[in-house]
């Protein structure tokens, strides 16, 4: 069915009576806040309350005012240190919750999804781009029992390489410390590390690292933990500290574990070898050493066991025919062999009487024998 178009004098008017009453609805609803306003007295025409101040008002004043200090973190966030902590795949679980306790340890740090072990370590530059991070802390497992630590100054370097023994982490009892999370951290290093240039060149690499930047939005206001670099044994010991605010003791809060350097490269994961350590003994080369030290100790039984036997066997030979045995030995008086001439008696049997058998089977049918 075709609709026929309305005319064009019936259009003009239905838009017409659509504005007028689009207006009646304006002008009523002014009339309406027009009311509402009218009853209301605005601020600015409440009588204001007059206050004659005199000597003693003025010291009640002071007295009741609180002086708030302003607040710390009101400064500017201006270092920029971002720390990307990841690892490769094939960790242990100790190397897992080691990671995740320095990242809740430090907040301006970033996560990323673990390495494939094919990927080459050149590739950790290009993630810790796309994260821009200028600071990367790497855990590259091996064997499924030993674990390296990589921390780098992205993208130009230097690097430095270590073997992490003896890890503790948060989790473990003995840890009765603790902090508030996000707080800033005190550094402590070891004297010795002002002593010989790698160890400055370290210094400076953990400061930037491990500290966290002023203003950082994630951090607190506060410093009550205080984490220390000590180096004995050619080794690094990480110790994480809570400062007691009553008499200023430590109680450790951890992660512990110990790092043991074994190169500094000039660049960012590789470059030119700027140290190594001289002292550094490979895992592999340990184990090895202990293996051969147990096979030595395992051989030098055996041979005490020999030396036993041999003794003993000699101890138990005979000696020679002794000449003097038979001295009390006098030979017998020979004796002429008996012939006998007359033929042996035969053998007689016993033979039971007929009598004897019938009485022995009535007593044993009656029972009585």
């Amino acid at each position: 069915m075709s609709t026929f178009p309305l005319p064009v004098t019936c259009e003009r008017k239905m838009a017409a009576r659509g504005k007028k009453r689009a207006a009646e609805r304006a002008a009523q609803n002014k009339t309406k806040r027009a009311k509402l306003n009218g009853n209301k007295t605005p601020q600015t025409e409440k009588n204001p309350k007059t206050v004659t101040f005199t000597p003693e008002n003025e010291e009640e004043a002071n007295k009741n005012i609180i002086s708030v200090p302003p607040p710390v973190s009101s400064g500017k966030w201006t270092n920029k240190e971002r720390v990307l902590v990841f690892s490769s795949r094939g960790i242990s679980f100790r190397t897992r919750h080691l990671m995740m306790d320095l990242r809740t340890m430090m907040p301006h740090s970033k996560a990323d999804t673990k390495m494939d072990r094919k990927d080459k370590l050149f590739v950790v530059n290009e993630v810790c781009e796309i994260k821009n991070c200028n600071k990367c802390i790497f855990f590259e497992a091996k064997k499924k029992q030993d674990l390296y630590m990589w921390i780098s100054n992205v993208p130009h370097g230097p690097s430095a390489k270590f073997l992490v023994q003896n890890v503790h982490t948060l989790a473990e009892l003995k840890m009765t410390g603790n902090c508030l999370k996000g707080s800033r951290p005190l550094l402590s290093f070891d004297p010795k590390f002002d002593q010989e240039p790698h160890y400055a060149l370290l210094k400076e690499l953990f400061t930037q690292t491990f500290s966290t930047p002023r203003y950082h939005p994630k951090s607190q206001p506060f410093v009550d933990h205080v984490l220390t670099f000590t180096i004995a044994d050619h080794r690094i010991w990480f110790r994480n500290y809570q400062i007691i605010e009553e008499d200023a003791s430590l109680v450790e809060i951890g992660p512990r574990f110990v790092l043991n350097l074994i190169k500094i490269f000039q660049g960012s994961f590789g470059g030119p070898t700027l140290f190594e350590n001289p002292h550094f003994q490979s895992p592999n080369t340990h184990r090895r050493l202990i293996r051969q030290a147990t096979a030595a100790r395992h051989k030098e039984r055996q041979l005490v066991k020999q030396i036993l036997k041999e003794k003993r066997s000699e101890e138990q030979e005979v000696l020679a025919k002794d000449v003097t045995d038979e001295v009390f030995q006098t030979p017998a008086e020979p004796k002429d062999p008996e012939v006998q001439l007359q033929p042996p008696e035969p053998h007689k049997k016993k033979t039971l009487r007929l009598t004897e058998l019938k009485k022995r089977t009535l007593m044993k049918r009656k029972g009585l024998r």
